[in-house]
């Protein structure tokens, strides 16, 4: 399947905080999820792939091409959505299509009207009226306005009311039926990912844990429960982490068969959520 972005062996140390060898590949006509908590390095990861930042070692490529002779050509096909407004606050929607649509050879002033009625939106009210909500339905429809191939979104429901946040996940799957578009959604709302990505990818303390399909991750990932007594130095190997409490121990494990294995039926196995796996991974033992 084809990689519409690549980080090969990418890193990048700002003053506080650094990206350590960043392996990820986005495939093309599927949903990537990426997810991480606050300031595990998705947004700097973000601006590395819109080429916002340069890395400071490593190769970054979208389309199969790179920033340095490509740029122009790789942003035309990216619609990005950022988490707050980054418009001139001032500035009315007709005005900002004004400044924005000779940019790409794709705009289309059709799809742009799709998208204002769709969400609702005035023309010429400024953008500082604007609710969260609308900013984002603005952005929203600014982004999609070009016919982009790969959609780019910084933690888009962030902040937003649960109807319009449902909304918003109907919309991406829509897009989603052309398979020649790709989405990649930064968010920490696991639950959203849940609902409509077909891959996974774990960013912690600026280094990836996984990228993988959601699928497998359901296969693979569980939540053991059982007696303390059923731990010693050979049956924990199976777990990357766990909590001991008097009534017994939980803990999270990305080898299913092994636990079933060594447990036979004295464990309970549980499908874990994308927000057990984030939870129990914080003090991870093993990076991949």
């Amino acid at each position: 399947m084809e990689n519409v972005i690549e980080l090969n062996n990418v890193s990048k140390r700002l003053k506080a905080f650094s990206l350590e060898s960043i392996n990820l590949q986005v495939k093309k006509g599927l949903i990537t999820g990426f997810i991480g908590e606050n300031g595990a390095g998705k947004t700097t990861t973000i601006k590395l792939m819109m080429n916002l930042l340069k890395p400071d070692q490593g190769e970054v490529k979208v389309f199969g091409l790179d920033y340095k002779t490509h740029e122009k050509e790789i942003k035309e096909r990216i619609g990005f959505v950022y988490d707050e407004n980054i418009f001139f606050e001032g500035l009315n929607l007709k005005d900002i299509k004004r400044i924005i649509a000779p940019a790409y050879k794709r705009w289309d002033d059709n799809q742009f009207k799709y998208y204002i009625e769709k969400f609702e939106l005035p023309l010429n009210k400024a953008i500082k009226t604007f609710s969260k909500g609308m900013k984002m339905k603005a952005s929203l429809s600014l982004a999609l306005a070009h016919h982009p191939e790969l959609i780019i979104m910084d933690e888009p429901t962030a902040g937003l009311d649960p109807v319009f946040r449902q909304e918003l996940l109907t919309l991406l799957q829509d897009l989603i039926t052309d398979e020649n578009r790709t989405i990649f959604f930064s968010t920490h709302i696991t639950t959203d990912l849940d609902k409509i990505a077909d891959y996974i990818a774990f960013l912690q303390g600026g280094r990836m844990l996984f990228n993988q399909s959601k699928e497998a991750l359901m296969d693979n990932y569980a939540i053991v429960k059982g007696d303390n007594d059923l731990l010693d130095a050979d049956t924990e190997k199976p777990f990357l982490k766990i909590d001991r409490k008097a009534t017994g121990f939980t803990a999270l494990t990305d080898n299913v068969s092994e636990v079933k294995q060594i447990f036979n039926d004295e464990v309970l196995i549980e499908q874990a959520t994308l927000e057990e796996i984030m939870y129990y991974s914080k003090k991870e033992k093993r990076y991949d």
